[in-house]
């Protein structure tokens, strides 16, 4: 098993939909992320500098979601990940987009993992 960070349930706001009606609403998405580092949790050293500092990556992905109106939560789910991997070291991330529109669904959701290596 790979050392992660996880990142559960975090709340966010996006201008996201298909019809113009609905990205004309900040809507409530949430979004858990496993976090794989790039070096593993026994080189910390007990030390900030060397892991992934995880308030920081929840206000990086805060600012990303409401930068601007997407019409897909697949381009969110993208966006995000290739955001995390080249700005923190990170050897991969997975994520669990959800959204919580569509009438007779508790959520429809979006998962991927993206590795620094892979292509889009």
């Amino acid at each position: 098993m790979e050392d992660a960070i996880l990142i559960s349930q975090l709340e966010l706001s996006a201008r996201i939909g298909v019809p113009p009606a609905e990205r004309a609403v900040r809507q409530r998405l949430t979004l858990t992320l496993t976090l794989i580092p790039a070096r593993p949790l026994t080189a910390l050293a007990d030390d900030l500098a060397n892991t992934i500092d995880y308030a920081a990556v929840c206000q990086t992905v805060r600012h990303e979601a409401e930068s601007r109106p997407r019409h897909l939560i697949e381009t969110l789910a993208e966006d995000i990940a290739t955001l995390l991997l080249s700005r923190y070291p990170l050897q991969a991330v997975e994520l669990d987009l959800r959204k919580y529109i569509l009438p007779g669904t508790e959520y429809v959701a979006i998962t991927l993992r993206r590795d620094r290596s892979s292509p889009k």
